[in-house]
């Protein structure tokens, strides 16, 4: 059944990172390393106060999601997902969470059960204000604006530059990164990338 198998991925991951480890195949990450879904894993927290050049799990940043089970309520996912991946992203020092999954629901259930949990991931599907309020300034609002504005044949400025705006607005006083992707074309003009990030800028320095 289902959590015959979700145990089964469960405990292969968990091998696999017990493999890495103890053949010391794993590297720092607390830099301009890309971790999680987006962003750097810039951080005074890892690795670990004891670390003596080893790396373990514990001194790294682990990532999980769930993208899959966008439909599945937060009773369901709790049961048949987050139970499953908690075991593995407890053996990290640090957790990014998410995809392009929707997380507004579950935010909860993983502040709850994921106390190493700092890096969240809000995607367009995402609702803004539930994610800001319950995150704070204790995680990362890592939010993923959506990208057709920008990609689109006839890219819309204006609309990107409201996107923006409101989830500043919206999100004054979180911890805020802004990563634009899933940037599958950009029609051949790849000045759209500085000048996104030029308004992105400009817009966050005016709060």
């Amino acid at each position: 059944d289902l959590h015959r198998m979700m145990a089964f991925l469960r405990d292969k991951h968990l091998a696999r990172l017990e493999f890495l480890e103890q053949h010391d195949l794993l590297s720092l990450n607390n830099d301009k390393t890309y971790v999680g879904s987006g962003g750097f894993g810039w951080t005074h927290e890892l690795p670990q106060p004891d670390f003596d050049g080893h790396v373990r799990p514990i001194d790294l940043w682990g990532f999980a999601e769930s993208q899959e089970t966008v439909g599945v309520g937060p009773e369901q996912f709790e049961e048949f997902v987050l139970r499953y991946q908690l075991p593995i992203v407890q053996r990290f020092g640090l957790v990014c969470y998410g995809c392009c999954e929707p997380l507004d629901k579950r935010l909860d259930l993983l502040i709850r059960h994921i106390p190493n949990l700092r890096h969240v991931s809000i995607s367009p599907w995402c609702n803004r204000e539930v994610a800001a309020e319950k995150l704070g300034r204790r995680y990362v609002f890592s939010w993923k604006p959506n990208p057709a504005y920008v990609c689109s044949p006839g890219a819309d400025w204006a609309a990107a530059e409201r996107d923006i705006r409101e989830t500043l607005r919206i999100a004054r006083g979180c911890c805020v990164e802004m990563i634009l992707k899933d940037t599958h074309t950009f029609c051949n003009d790849r000045s759209r990338v500085g000048q996104w990030v030029k308004t992105a800028l400009r817009l966050a320095e005016e709060q």
